[in-house]
């Protein structure tokens, strides 16, 4: 019998073969059934929400908004880091186990809430700072 292996990567090889002839296959029979556009003033004009356009849409924005996207991101991406500190401090503190480390060294329970404080304190004085400077006033 010959050797009939097949490569591991195959099966995405299928299925990227099968998302591209469905989508061809969907853009296709939507172009040749679907309805014919009608173009006018109203079917053409800018659509906000049901309400009619007030400014040009390219107007500048206020600087506020842009600092508090940035503030949103900072804490949320604190909770990234956060989560995943959580779950090995809690095995740590649970298990009474240390966590080893790539290059050898192993710590404790203490040295991971002392590296989350130093984290968490940096982020507090963020938070102060943004404060003090008037971040989240919008007189």
């Amino acid at each position: 019998m010959p050797d009939s292996t097949i490569s591991p990567y195959a099966s995405i090889g299928v299925v990227i073969v099968l998302a591209t002839a469905a989508s061809l296959a969907f853009l296709i029979v939507s172009t040749v059934f679907g309805p014919k556009k009608r173009h006018g003033e109203t079917k053409d004009g800018t659509y906000e929400s049901g309400m009619p356009l007030v400014h040009d849409s390219r107007r500048r924005f206020n600087i506020r908004f842009y600092i508090v996207a940035l503030l949103f991101l900072l804490f949320d991406v604190e909770v990234v880091f956060l989560w995943p500190w959580a779950l090995v401090y809690f095995d740590s503190a649970a298990n009474g186990q240390t966590v080893p480390l790539d290059d050898g060294t192993v710590v404790g329970k203490g040295f991971l809430l002392l590296g989350m404080a130093v984290f968490f304190s940096l982020l507090v004085f963020g938070l102060i700072y943004e404060w003090v400077k008037g971040a989240f006033r919008w007189d």
